[in-house]
């Protein structure tokens, strides 16, 4: 079988994961070749956990000028996420980036650029648009069956993280180190899906809570209201401070009300068009019948391991990506607007100022406090 040689670079809790999971042999098409981590208890992990056949680098520009590899992993801290890619281009090699795409907009689509020129395939770690439940969301919206978009609310707020999380790398939750919280780590796979699904927003207003739960710089509870072309609204809820937490996606369309909960996709379908039925109506209360349906799906889920094996098959076979890597600045358009837009304390239109909000964000940086202690890893295992 031919097979695409990887190297991942950035073994800790997300890289060490895919590491794992390679070896183990999830993914035939991919021989994981090489490793490559500043921090000496990773190459102690990896000397332990993956074969002697893998080679152990320091530094990621050593693995990509290796000459051993296909491709790249790139599952490091996010601000180098642009940086490495855009390394591994200009060596030839094909590049799969964990999420964020990077931590502002402009390194990304400059990253984006270099993508284009090199010729090379370029992936994004969207795991979540394997999941049946959003795929068919997907499918559902866009396909415009349902009619045009009126309301969209998420409410995703299971993404619950103590503070021994947050002190488990002196990287984590600062300015200078990760480039923001809730928004930049756990949330880059809804704000894909959102723009996914539905689009994305022309205006957004939101509030950026730093610090509000935990002993943390950036953010860790959001409300953004958002705008549509077509004057279409949204709201996105989001926390990593809620305990049990929510996890409700509900889009309201001219046909019917999708909703995404508990693993379950409902729709309630209306008989008629509500813009229709709305000025065609001759009674004040009424509205149009509707039929609640179960929504079915393939039931398929393969979350990293589709996205892996997706990444192999388009290198060696040209078969279709779960998402492209110039996907990945759509999300973070979203992150970066909201950020914004809270530390303006006033609405932001998209496009947004990249120049001004690199400004804003090198405020933040030139304060960012260095944090001390060892680095911790945890299982990531079902934290996605």
């Amino acid at each position: 079988m031919e097979k695409v040689k990887l190297g991942i670079i950035g073994i800790g809790n997300m890289g060490s994961s895919h590491a794992t999971r390679l070896v183990k042999g999830d993914v035939p098409e991919i021989d994981l070749v090489a490793v490559a981590d500043r921090d000496p208890s990773r190459h102690e992990w990896a000397q332990k956990n993956l074969p002697q056949t893998v080679a152990f680098f320091n530094e990621g520009e050593d693995l990509i000028n290796s000459g051993i590899c296909d491709a790249v992993l790139i599952a490091t801290p996010h601000y180098q996420h642009p940086t490495l890619a855009i390394k591994a281009f200009e060596k030839g090699l094909h590049v799969l980036s964990e999420k964020p795409a990077g931590v502002y907009t402009k390194a990304v689509r400059e990253m984006n650029e270099v993508a284009k020129k090199s010729g090379k395939v370029f992936a994004m770690m969207f795991n979540q648009r394997t999941n049946c439940v959003y795929r068919k969301m997907h499918e559902l919206v866009q396909s415009g069956e349902l009619g045009a978009i009126k309301r969209v609310n998420w409410i995703i707020t299971d993404w619950y993280r103590t503070q021994a999380y947050y002190d488990s790398g002196s990287w984590r939750a600062t300015w200078a180190g990760e480039g923001g919280g809730v928004l930049l780590n756990q949330c880059p796979h809804n704000l894909d899906l959102l723009q996914w699904i539905c689009g994305m927003p022309s205006k957004v207003r939101a509030y950026c809570h730093e610090g509000k739960w935990h002993n943390i710089e950036v953010e860790d509870d959001v409300t953004a209201y958002l705008e549509y072309p077509n004057g279409a609204t949204g709201v996105f809820v989001t926390t990593t401070g809620d305990a049990p937490g929510t996890n409700r996606f509900e889009v309201t369309l001219e046909g019917g009300k999708l909703v995404c909960e508990n693993d379950k996709l409902t729709l309630w379908k209306l008989a008629k068009n509500e813009r229709e039925h709305c000025f065609s109506e001759k009674e004040g209360f009424k509205k149009p019948d509707c039929e609640v349906i179960e929504v079915e799906t393939d039931g398929e889920n393969p979350q990293h391991n589709g996205v892996l094996k997706a990444f192999a098959a388009n290198i060696l076979h040209g078969e279709p990506l779960v998402a492209t890597g110039y996907e990945g600045i759509n999300g973070l358009t979203l992150s970066n607007a909201m950020h914004l837009s809270s530390w303006l304390d006033k609405q932001v239109e998209l496009p947004f100022d990249e120049d001004l909000f690199l400004k804003e964000l090198d405020k933040r940086r030139a304060t960012s406090k260095v944090k001390t202690g060892a680095s911790v890893h945890f299982d990531t295992e079902g934290s996605y």
